[in-house]
């Protein structure tokens, strides 16, 4: 029996890198498994590897992260067909432009501020606010959101450090207002992970140089480094673990 058996998981962003990793370990642990994303064929290899892991069920969700209605729609897919939801790991998010130079202070256009902050923060909003009430009348719910590395420093892309910020401030506010509901509300901040969005192998040596310079281990985290964290956190075991920013990045610019 897993540490997860009889819970209902949806992960966001769940067809590839993190949000893959985080489903798999969950289905290992005994977890219906749900992935959300835009890519049917990424979701459907998900949800064949969660089954061979150990999922009871699994389910593949098509959903643009950007769109309110589609990150609500998603959890209530998840809800109809399982009867409940226990488990949502806000994963989905990135680093998204409308023209090659539109990231920097003095370059960002109105437009991509704001699908940042609709892809890195209002998407975790919305499926939040979908799943808040099946959670409490359980009793039992666990909210991940997934920061970065900027969620608590500068650096990165403006629009995106400052929705990964806000995320902190989410998750805290999330978990003052649900404490008392059985529900933890907690922040995974990965640093730099070996992703699709990042190919690590396929980056210059100066690239590579100063990735595995900023954090203490002298290397780039795999995805599967993430996923006994967010077990832990979706888990029973974690009734004493709430509004909390955790980090699993090898010691990034600690």
């Amino acid at each position: 029996m897993g540490k997860l058996t009889g819970k209902v998981a949806l992960i966001t962003g769940g067809g590839r890198g993190i949000g893959r990793s985080i489903a798999l370990a969950m289905a290992k642990e005994g977890a219906i498994v749900a992935v959300s994303s835009r890519t049917r064929a990424e979701l459907e290899a998900v949800v064949a590897e969660a089954k061979a892991a150990g999922a009871p069920d699994a389910l593949a969700v098509e959903a643009d992260a950007t769109k309110p209605a589609d990150q609500r729609g998603a959890v209530k897919q998840v809800v109809e067909r399982f009867g409940r939801i226990d488990i949502l790991v806000n994963n989905a998010g990135g680093v998204t432009t409308r023209k090659p130079d539109g990231l920097g202070a003095y370059t960002h256009d109105d437009d991509t501020f704001a699908d940042n902050i609709d892809l890195n923060l209002n998407s975790a909003y919305w499926a939040t606010a979908q799943a808040l009430p099946t959670m409490r009348e359980q009793g039992y719910g666990r909210v991940m959101t997934i920061g970065s590395g900027y969620a608590k420093r500068a650096g990165g892309p403006i629009a995106y450090t400052a929705a990964k910020h806000a995320l902190i401030g989410l998750t805290k506010a999330l978990a003052h207002d649900t404490a008392a509901h059985g529900i933890t509300v907690n922040c995974l901040c990965p640093g730099w992970t070996n992703t699709q969005l990042v190919s690590f192998e396929k980056q210059t040596p100066a690239f590579q140089a100063m990735v595995v310079s900023e954090n203490l281990q002298r290397r780039i985290l795999e995805p599967d480094e993430l996923g006994p964290m967010a077990v832990l956190l979706a888990s029973p075991d974690s009734a004493g673990i709430t509004g909390q920013v955790i980090s699993v990045d090898g010691g990034y610019k600690v």
